[in-house]
């Protein structure tokens, strides 16, 4: 999944420092599947009988999406990154998918796409973990 953006990141013209690629491209390539998985879940919550007891894990979803998907596009422009906003991305992203991925632990006994969406939250925030981690 990640070979074109790693490719992307090799051939950018800018020196992009010390930044670890391959663990910025697979952030950039969590970040997103975890946006579309969050947003398959929010629809599939939607299409249970139980919704009214969904509101909150729906919401969530579809918070962390919309999260996801903004970390996955700066990180996917590293020219002339602002480090200090990059880092607090990166650490709203992570508490995003923290967030999300507890709900939907919640209702993972019930619906198997919660445990699905749970499991791509956590992906998701260890990659944002371990990305923070090499950043200066």
């Amino acid at each position: 999944m990640t070979h074109h953006i790693r490719a992307m990141l090799e051939t950018h013209p800018k020196d992009l420092g010390q930044i670890d690629k391959d663990k910025l491209a697979e952030c950039i390539a969590v970040c997103f599947e975890c946006a579309q998985t969050c947003t398959a879940c929010a629809d599939a919550c939607l299409g249970e009988d139980m919704v009214a007891e969904l509101t909150t894990c729906i919401r969530l979803n579809l918070d962390c999406a919309d999260i996801c998907t903004a970390t996955g596009r700066m990180l996917s422009r590293p020219t002339d990154w602002n480090v200090t906003l990059i880092r607090s991305v990166l650490e709203t992203c992570r508490t995003a998918c923290q967030a999300c991925g507890e709900e939907c632990a919640r209702h993972a006994e019930m619906h198997e796409h919660c445990t699905v969406c749970a499991e791509a939250c956590r992906r998701c925030e260890q990659a944002c973990t371990e990305l923070l981690a090499t950043l200066d």
